[in-house]
């Protein structure tokens, strides 16, 4: 199973953190706290996920090893604050769009919410690269799906190569321990 290492995601958490806080959420009408507290995890995490599953369904499979990455990964990102209800709906939710709208326009949606945050498009990269790390292979779709999600996101060719070869360290030094 491939994970990111602890100071990787901390990294990334840093960096969510750092880009300051989402905007304010309106909410209309009566609203449970149940409810607020998911749509906040949809605002924050939603087009993370999104990009991490259109990376997992990108060979046509989804697979348990690709699941638990993004799960840990999650989890790492909100501090253990996501529980496995919401991540499961979030991946529910990104797998009926991809169904209802196909995954080019899923893609496209995906990147236009994260490029004009360079903090979060940057994490969202990483991310989807752990996942098409996740079974120790990355097949041709994936690899077009993360230079594809590379352009959109304006990660020019030298930062994604610095960010896989980051990824590619952490798996390294994961698979040595």
């Amino acid at each position: 199973m491939i994970w990111l290492s602890n100071s990787t995601l901390q990294r990334l958490r840093d960096q969510l953190r750092e880009r300051g806080q989402r905007p304010s959420i309106v909410l209309q009408g009566v609203v449970s706290p149940e409810m607020a507290e998911g749509l906040t995890i949809v605002a924050e995490y939603g087009a993370l996920t999104e990009a991490m599953y259109l990376m997992m369904s990108a060979d046509g499979e989804v697979s348990n090893d690709e699941r638990e990455v993004l799960r840990g990964a999650l989890r790492a990102l909100s501090s253990d604050t996501i529980r496995s209800v919401h991540i499961e709906s979030l991946l529910d939710s990104a797998a009926q769009k991809v169904v209802e709208h196909g995954r080019e326009a899923r893609m496209e949606e995906v990147i236009a919410q994260l490029k004009d945050d360079p903090a979060r498009a940057e994490v969202a990269f990483v991310l989807a690269s752990a996942i098409a790390f996740a079974d120790n292979a990355i097949a041709d779709a994936e690899n077009d799906t993360l230079n594809e999600l590379a352009e959109g996101l304006g990660i020019d060719d030298a930062r994604a190569t610095e960010l896989l070869d980051g990824v590619e360290a952490d798996l390294a030094s994961s698979n040595t321990k």
